[in-house]
């Protein structure tokens, strides 16, 4: 079988498409065997739609719809947010969890907005400290919250690969900003409810 037609494929999937093809070919295989023929379209669709397209979210447009509380409460939390990611110094995925809390400051957030700002900052190529600082950053400069925290815990596949030597390895990375930063009462419930998980 030839490689999949790009001309049938959107414009970024085509040119994904004909790189897999490439990285096929240059690692001795035939793309056009009867288990590859589809892998490069397969490929560049599932990398389109699940490690690269939190570059075409934005999170001023995510958060930019707060709606107005009933009350205003001390702090939201919103918990076990699944999530995966890319490692952009090996192209391996990685996946877990995410704990997010803000502390409102007139505005509250749709938790749906919660997991789209996850995906938001996770969905890219990207390093699992870099996300865990945008997410609550961006609460504080773009909702506005007065404070925000999150914490990520995942699976790392380049870390749990080499020599299958740390398989069961789990990386936990935190970021508090605002007034999170001073308020050690809920970094401690974040962190808490980020230890029940998994």
């Amino acid at each position: 079988m030839s490689d999949p037609d790009p001309n049938e494929l959107t414009l970024p999937v085509a040119g994904l498409a004909e790189a897999v093809a490439a990285l096929l070919r240059a690692a001795g295989l035939d793309p056009g065997d009867k288990d590859l023929s589809e892998t490069p379209r397969r490929v560049a669709k599932l990398w389109t739609r699940e490690f690269l397209s939190g570059y075409a979210m934005d999170p001023v447009a995510i958060l930019g719809r707060p709606v107005l509380g009933e009350s205003n409460p001390d702090a939201v939390f919103v918990t076990d947010l699944s999530f995966h990611s890319m490692c952009p110094h090996h192209l391996l995925p990685y996946r877990g969890k995410a704990h997010v809390v803000y502390i409102p400051d007139g505005k509250l957030l749709g938790f749906g907005r919660i997991a789209e700002l996850v995906a938001c900052f996770t969905q890219r190529l990207t390093l699992q400290e870099r996300a865990t600082h945008q997410i609550a950053q961006a609460l504080v400069d773009h909702l506005p919250a007065r404070g925000a925290g999150c914490v990520m815990e995942a699976e790392q596949l380049c870390l749990a690969i080499p020599g299958d030597k740390h398989e069961a390895s789990r990386v936990v990375t935190s970021a508090f900003v605002g007034e999170l930063s001073e308020r050690g009462d809920l970094r401690a419930r974040l962190l808490a409810a980020a230890g029940r998980a998994g």
